[in-house]
Formats: C-alpha cells, sequence, structure tokens
C-alpha cells in the first residue's frame, strides 16, 4: 500500500546541490523516493548525484534516462563524449566501475501502486505489463556479461516504429527509444526522434505521445521527465515532471497519491548550469 511519504522526483542532470536541498530541507526523513532518470550530466556535479540516489538504498529507485545510457556507452568505449557532457568526474572517479555497475542495473520501467514511471513515453500500442516486459528484456541484456556490446548497437534514430514481430537489438533499440528518448508520435506510433520542442512545435504528421487516441495506457498514471521544453503536467493520467533543474528552472518532487486531487507538490529553485539557447 502506498504511504502519504511516497514521492516521485523530475530529472537531475548532476544537480546535487538541489537534491540535497529537496532530500535535507523540504522532503520528509523516511519518504519512499522514485526518480525518473536522467541522473547525470549537463550538470556540475555527476558523481556526487549517483552516490546520494545510491546511499539512500531501498528508499528510492530510478528508472534510466537517456544521459545515464549514454554515460555507460561513454564509460564502455562504445560511444563518444558530446560537446556539452560533464561526465569526467564520474569517469576519473576511484569508485567509477562500483557507480557504473550499480546504474546499469536500474530499471527502464518501474509499476507499482497503480503508477507506471519510465523516463520519457509509452507507444500508444503497448500496454502497462507489456511495457514492463519490454523494458525487462533490455534491462536483462544490461546487467549481462555482453552489456558492452549490446551498448556498441543500440543507438540510432531509424528505430522508430514498434511491430511486435521485431527480434534482437532492433526490437531493443524501438524499446529503448520509447522509453528514454519519446516525446512525439504519429497516431499509428511512429516516433519523432529530433524534435526537442514544446508542444507548441509539435512536428507536422505527430502529437505528444501522451494525447495519442486510444493509446493503452489511457487507465494507467503514467510518471515521466525527460521533456524540460513541457515543462510540469498533472493530470489524472499523467505527471511530467522535467522542470528544467539543469537549465535554471526547477527541481520537482510530486506525491504519488491514488487521488490525484492528493498530489502536491515540493518544488526547489535551481542555479542555471546551461544556457538552452546555446
Amino acid at each position: 500500500m502506498i504511504n502519504k511519504h511516497h514521492f516521485a522526483i523530475g530529472d537531475l542532470q548532476g544537480c546535487a546541490g538541489s537534491l540535497d536541498e529537496l532530500l535535507f530541507q523540504r522532503l520528509p526523513a523516511d519518504s519512499q523516493l522514485r526518480f525518473v532518470g536522467d541522473l547525470v550530466n549537463r550538470g556540475p556535479a555527476s558523481a556526487r548525484t549517483l552516490r546520494l540516489v545510491r546511499q539512500l538504498g531501498e528508499r528510492a529507485e530510478s528508472v534510466l534516462g537517456n544521459h545515464d545510457i549514454h554515460l555507460l556507452a561513454v564509460a564502455a568505449g562504445v560511444r563518444k563524449r558530446g560537446r556539452s557532457d560533464t561526465l569526467d568526474d564520474i569517469l576519473e572517479a576511484p569508485d567509477c566501475d562500483e557507480l557504473l555497475t550499480w546504474l546499469r542495473h536500474r530499471p527502464l520501467a518501474i509499476r507499482e501502486n497503480g503508477f507506471l514511471l519510465v523516463h520519457a513515453g509509452v507507444l500508444p500500442q503497448w500496454t502497462a505489463e507489456q511495457t514492463m516486459e519490454l523494458a525487462s528484456e533490455v534491462e536483462q541484456a544490461l546487467r549481462g556479461p555482453n552489456w558492452r556490446a549490446f551498448l556498441a548497437d543500440i543507438f540510432g534514430n531509424v528505430a522508430v516504429r514498434w511491430d511486435a514481430g521485431l527480434r534482437g537489438i532492433e526490437r531493443h533499440r524501438v524499446v529503448v527509444n520509447a522509453l528514454t528518448r519519446l516525446r512525439f508520435c504519429s497516431a499509428d506510433g511512429v516516433m519523432d526522434l529530433k524534435s526537442k520542442e514544446g508542444p507548441g512545435g509539435t512536428p507536422t504528421g505527430h502529437m505528444p505521445w501522451f494525447d495519442v487516441p486510444g493509446r493503452l495506457t489511457e487507465d494507467t498514471t503514467v510518471v515521466c521527465g525527460h521533456w524540460s521544453t513541457l515543462g510540469l503536467v498533472m493530470r489524472p493520467n499523467l505527471m511530467a515532471l522535467d522542470t528544467g533543474c539543469v537549465w535554471g528552472g526547477k527541481l520537482t518532487a510530486a506525491r504519488l497519491a491514488t487521488d490525484p486531487a492528493q498530489r502536491s507538490l515540493i518544488q526547489v529553485d535551481c542555479p542555471q548550469y546551461c544556457d538552452p539557447l546555446a
């Protein structure tokens, strides 16, 4: 049964100072916490952020975001660092291997108490149960002995359409793209992975993934982050919590109450570490 101090927390992206304030000044000490991913990158303290979340132990869990998977791939030597990456404090840390092992054992989706937690979104053809099954396939690969080879093949913008007949790496590319990168898709679930605009900049023929008519997770409250230009969205069946912490916005914690009227917010004002227009 969900307790009154059960919160979901938006994208951190290495903003350990904001997390400090939230954890030690704003949230009840016995809170159960669920992070929507992107724990690292762009902010100034990715290593300390990972350590903070890890040290919460059984009080907390986080799904993997696209920046988290990018870190794993860079560390594995199968992906180049980005121009705006701030990952050196992890890659050069004495406990780097421990942090990365912990990170790659995080789930891609969490389903509990009527909530489905993912980093980015869910394709309209997927039920909550199917989402968990597909996430599990990728989790097994990331936790297995061949995780580096898996990451070498998983990236790509061409894997944009789900088909139940997909197998192997093509299947897993679609799953990873949906769960960690999705913003817009067409009515039949074809993803646009290029646009980072808010809903006012929706690509032609597409819509925000959560507005697709008849999506099969309409009866589940999906909790997500990833989309800072969307900002905070609170609906009975959607809690979008990326409020642009690393961009000088806010770090948001939302109470995971079954009754939407009781989903209160706790927010921390954040320093601006990145220019969203740069």
